[in-house]
């Protein structure tokens, strides 16, 4: 991922070599933000698992603890690797709250109504933030690319592709929720979590593609925290001037 602590090499950057930074840049975020192809595996696995275990077993206690099981095990692994904790725990919180729901209510569709729930309210958040002027993406990635919430006022470029891709994410992610409810409602566990688990990576990589997409052709974005620290070391050299004097 390249530093965006060098102002001066940047501006003498030709503009391919900014362009290949910028993707660069912006592909290392979207990992870092969303946890990789293999974040996306971790999600889906505990989900599959679950249905593959009902639909034979029709137990719900034995495939929700077996999602569970499996959940804390991948997260146990990231730790071991020492990835990121939001990475490593995320997956295990959501598989856990859909499998005591799930066995409190005796109703095995119910593992996956959290997460659905979540997605949907995801969805509305997403597209709303585009609306008022705030992308719910631009929040998520401007600390990750160093330059908070610069976007906003300084770099329209930025802030047009996070609205865009805010809006991507919160339409994909609707529509995701228009085939899932329909099967909560009025089909059964089989039908629900296998469709679930089917729409759990796709999905998530076109939202995802489509970011880098929009990201990559933008403007690239500026480093507040770099600025800040060239701001103090002016302010210490003019100190040290000062007192020289």
């Amino acid at each position: 991922m390249p530093s965006f602590d060098k102002p001066t090499d940047q501006q003498e950057a030709t503009p391919d070599a900014q362009g290949a930074d910028s993707r660069a840049a912006t592909e290392a975020a979207l990992f870092e933000a969303f946890g990789g192809v293999r974040g996306m595996v971790e999600t889906t696995v505990p989900g599959l698992v679950f249905v593959a275990i009902y639909t034979v077993k029709r137990d719900i206690h034995v495939a929700a603890i077996a999602a569970l099981g499996l959940s804390l095990l991948l997260g146990v692994a990231r730790l071991v690797r020492k990835d990121t904790l939001k990475h490593a725990f995320s997956g295990v919180f959501g598989v856990a709250f859909g499998a005591v729901f799930a066995m409190m209510s005796g109703d095995a569709k119910n593992f996956y109504l959290p997460g659905m729930l979540y997605s949907l309210g995801l969805a509305v958040g997403y597209i709303v933030s585009a609306v008022a002027g705030y992308p719910l993406m631009g929040l998520i990635l401007g600390p990750v690319f160093k330059e908070n919430l610069s976007w906003r006022t300084r770099n329209p470029g930025r802030k047009v592709a996070y609205t865009k891709a805010s809006w991507a994410w919160g339409l994909i992610l609707l529509a995701k929720s228009a085939v899932l409810f329909p099967l909560y409602w009025w089909g059964d566990v089989t039908q629900l979590g296998w469709v679930k688990v089917a729409l759990g990576i796709p999905p998530m990589l076109l939202s995802v593609y489509l970011t880098w997409i929009f990201l990559s052709k933008a403007p690239p974005p500026i480093d507040v925290f770099a600025e800040m620290e060239a701001a103090e070391r002016a302010e210490r050299e003019r100190e040290a001037e000062a007192t020289a004097r």
